[in-house]
């Protein structure tokens, strides 16, 4: 499902890519617009949800660009209707290492509504629904749409940046494999109370399907971390083995 993607551009090395079901969510977001506004209502629409993405992309930046510089390659990042996400080629197993990058992600959005901030100042109405179609308006429904994106990922739900954060925290304590378990376990009660919330008390839809997206990619992440122990297991097991076999005599020849 994740390979139904179309590549746009490359940053730093990075592939940018867009998943097909992207553009169902333009389409609907346009259509919404329109019977608003007409032809402004969706052009505005469209312009707030291409900033808001691009702020997305901003935010895996953050923590691709974090991971770079620690010597981790990053193949791309994946756009989706409920967010984004970068593909590393492997994730740290050193606390620290992916606490930093982790943070970082959260990081630019903080950065961003800050200079927004002192720019424009504080919104009158913390609503998303109430901001004026005028540039004063667009910058402080993009200075609350970076607060709430740098908010939410700090959830503790595994594999968003909160998980991850209580896993290297969790880490310094515990085996890796225990504090991913511990991590991944509290993500999936989370995750899926967060689901149980926004149907029945939010009535977003798009939400409960990013809370489900999240407990399967938690579930999956941990799955394919015992799965990499075991081979790891196998193959000291089958080494050590090797290196307990005493080596045989060479053959005797007789010279005569």
């Amino acid at each position: 499902m994740l390979g139904w993607s179309i590549n746009l551009f490359r940053i730093r090395g990075i592939t940018l890519a867009i998943h097909v079901s992207f553009f169902a969510l333009l389409g609907y977001i346009a259509w919404e617009g329109w019977l608003e506004a007409g032809l402004e209502g969706a052009a505005w629409s469209v312009a707030i949800l291409g900033t808001f993405f691009s702020c997305v992309v901003l935010h895996e930046l953050g923590h691709s660009f974090t991971a770079m510089h620690f010597g981790i390659g990053v193949r791309r990042i994946l756009l989706m209707p409920i967010g984004g996400m970068a593909e590393f080629e492997s994730i740290p197993r050193e606390p620290r290492r992916e606490l930093l990058i982790t943070i970082a992600g959260p990081a630019v959005n903080f950065a961003i509504a800050g200079m927004l901030w002192l720019v424009v100042g504080a919104p009158n109405r913390w609503s998303l629904s109430n901001y004026e179609a005028d540039p004063i308006g667009f910058a402080h429904l993009l200075l609350h749409w970076n607060l709430l994106m740098g908010c939410f990922n700090l959830i503790p739900v595994f594999p968003m940046d909160g998980g991850r954060i209580l896993r290297a925290l969790l880490a310094t304590r515990l085996p890796y494999t225990r504090a991913t378990f511990w991590a991944a376990t509290i993500g999936k009660i989370l995750a899926a109370s967060g689901a149980l919330v926004a149907v029945f008390w939010w009535e977003t839809y798009l939400t409960a399907v990013l809370f489900l997206f999240i407990f399967y990619a938690g579930e999956m992440e941990y799955r394919a971390l015992l799965r990499h122990e075991l081979i790891e297991a196998h193959w000291r097991q089958t080494l050590s083995q090797l290196d307990a076999i005493p080596p045989e005599d060479p053959p005797m020849i007789n010279p005569g």
